[in-house]
């Protein structure tokens, strides 16, 4: 019988094995002697298998802790796009992160990848730049939306990279502060909070 779409064909369950296998190798190596002292050669080969096999799955070692990020931002654009016409942008890119969290599912283990990535500088940079890009996969909706809400006219892209780019520094300044409690804060009620410091 064939697969359906809700249906992963048997290259895709033993692709998500491999990455799995791959990312927890990887996440052990780290915790035990650091992300800077693990190399490739070593994830591989605790991994068992190959350099040249692992990089078909991850360009580089940031990519093994960051490499997600571009299909969490495609999720993210899509959901803004979805929000009803009367949500602002400032709650349908709120809706955007929701899903990104809800996406992470096992909390702990995305407490351990953001406390890793905010420790190293390698990772931090890598997404920065990832969370940059997050931002022009988004703008094009919140714009629409903007002008949609009569707020068209000069000035309008200016105003929608504004409130994009609010809306990202207060999700990073919340998930700092969330990663400083060890998970146990609320992100949500903390992402609101650094929002509502900014607009009031």
């Amino acid at each position: 019988m064939g697969t359906t779409a809700t249906q992963p064909s048997l290259w895709d369950r033993s692709r998500q094995a491999v990455v799995a296998s791959i990312f927890d190798t990887a996440m052990r190596l780290f915790a035990e002697q650091g992300y800077e002292a693990t190399t490739i050669a070593q994830i591989a080969k605790e991994a068992g298998i190959s350099q040249r096999s692992l990089f078909r799955y991850f360009g580089t070692k940031e990519d093994i802790v960051c490499g997600e990020q571009e299909e969490l931002g495609e999720l993210m654009r899509a959901t803004v796009e979805a929000q009803p016409a009367a949500a602002t942008p400032w709650e349908a890119l709120r809706a955007g992160f929701e899903v990104l969290m809800e996406a992470h599912g096992d909390p702990g283990q995305l407490l351990e990848i953001t406390a890793l990535i905010f420790d190293t500088p390698p990772l931090r940079a890598r997404y920065t730049q990832k969370r940059l890009r997050w931002q022009e996969m988004v703008l094009p909706a919140v714009t629409a939306r903007m002008a949609d809400g009569k707020g068209a006219g000069p000035g309008l892209e200016l105003r929608a990279a504004a409130v994009t780019a609010t809306v990202f520094a207060c999700v990073d300044a919340a998930t700092e502060a969330w990663v400083r409690s060890g998970g146990s804060a609320d992100l949500a009620a903390l992402y609101d909070e650094a929002l509502a410091a900014i607009r009031g």
